[in-house]
């Protein structure tokens, strides 16, 4: 047994680079996600500027709360019932 994981040990030791090793994909995905959540949250606020999309959705919510989750529940069940 001792002579396997000697092997194993040597085996491993040619693999593995003795400089700076490169990220790990788990370092590369968070990388990702931040870099795609600062692009979102780039865009919403962009899109909560006066006049823009968001900010008038915003201002009809606030007007009429009532009626806008009535139309929010009819389009998620429209969507819901085509799939």
């Amino acid at each position: 047994m001792g002579e396997l994981l000697d092997a194993l040990n040597s085996a491993d030791a040619g693999i593995a680079p003795e400089g700076p090793t490169d990220k790990s994909a788990a370092e590369k995905a968070a990388e990702t996600i931040q870099s795609a959540s600062r692009r979102v949250s780039d865009v919403i606020e962009t899109g909560r500027q006066p006049g823009m999309p968001l900010d008038t959705l915003a201002r009809l919510v606030r007007q009429a709360p009532l009626h806008s989750l009535a139309i929010a529940f009819l389009l998620g069940v429209a969507i819901s019932r085509r799939r």
